[in-house]
């Protein structure tokens, strides 16, 4: 259980640092964006591409990639079935922030600590973390771009923008590497080590800036929205993917990692998505940091609940 806390501590200074630069107006709302374009165009792919080149491909191809993959794409269509009628005046940007909102999980920043603290071994979440890599990021980002160029999304445009944006170029350069089994000198890989470092607490700083220079998370107008999709991510997602996961013949560690994997909060990236595409940047903000706080005592109780099932 010290993984689990761990992990969200560290989160939670580092956004502590954002919103105290913020409240001292040593940083303010012109801060957080350049934050983020940083962190988008330069750090995430770098940071992508040391993941890539660094995770083993024979831990992906499982029945946790299925169940992964079936999990996101459950929610995915509830939260789009939900948002038609609740929500009917959306366009295609915001309706992909309320799903990626609803199904991306913090695989890396928080689930890295936890795959090792909590389940022994980081390749528990290795397949999350390259299906939403290597699927869900570059369909997501051909999207993005797609809707902010206000063109109709079709095969050959959504595959020219995919392969234009830099988060995609990032994660395919990793993944090349890897197959190819290349071995980068240190000179160009030092470089991008220090520049995929500054990914995460990029993002965390400009969403601690966030926090306290834009309006109280999850209140207004927009408060159902952001606990509809809270509920799908740290309550739905998990059971969802206890379910998929016992079909698919999943027992023990096996399942007890798809389930506490599907059951962490929305990742950071998206609030960087969000201010990048300028959309719905407050429901990815509020999200984010109430599924964080909401998923601690989720993660606990699946962790309790399988431990105790293991001595019965």
């Amino acid at each position: 259980m010290v993984g689990v806390l761990e992990g969200f501590a560290t989160i939670a200074v580092i956004v502590a640092v954002g919103w105290f630069l913020a409240h001292r107006r040593i940083l303010d709302e012109s801060a957080q964006v350049n934050l983020s374009r940083l962190a988008f165009h330069v750090a995430s792919p770098a940071l992508l591409l040391t993941v890539m080149q660094r995770t083993s491909l024979d831990a992906v191809l499982s029945a946790n990639l299925v169940t992964s993959l079936i999990s996101f794409a459950s929610v995915v269509g509830v939260y789009l079935l939900v948002a038609r009628f609740r929500w009917a005046g959306e366009g295609l940007g915001s309706r992909l922030i309320g799903s990626l909102s609803a199904a991306y999980v913090n695989a890396g920043n928080l689930g890295i600590p936890i795959a090792l603290y909590v389940l022994g071994d980081v390749a528990w979440v290795a397949p999350t973390l390259l299906m939403q890599l290597l699927v869900i990021t570059p369909i997501s980002m051909a999207l993005f771009d797609s809707d902010a160029r206000g063109e109709r999304p079709t095969l050959l445009r959504s595959l020219r923008r995919m392969f234009s944006n830099p988060i995609t170029l990032g994660a395919i350069a990793g993944l090349l590497i890897a197959v190819f089994d290349i071995e980068l000198p240190r000179v160009v890989a030092a470089p991008i080590d220090l520049l995929g470092a500054m990914a995460v607490p990029s993002m965390l700083v400009a969403f601690g800036i966030s926090l306290r220079r834009g309006p109280r998370p999850a209140t207004g107008r927009g408060a159902a929205h952001v606990w509809t999709v809270v509920g799908l991510k740290v309550l739905a997602m998990p059971a969802i993917a206890l379910g998929v996961g016992l079909a698919l013949g999943l027992r023990g560690e096996a399942l007890f990692a798809v389930v506490v994997t599907a059951a962490l909060p929305t990742a950071q990236n998206i609030f960087t998505y969000a201010v990048r595409y300028r959309r719905e940047v407050n429901l990815a903000r509020d999200t984010i940091f109430v599924s964080t706080f909401a998923s601690v005592p989720v993660i606990l109780g699946i962790a309790a609940l399988f431990h105790w099932l293991a001595g019965v």
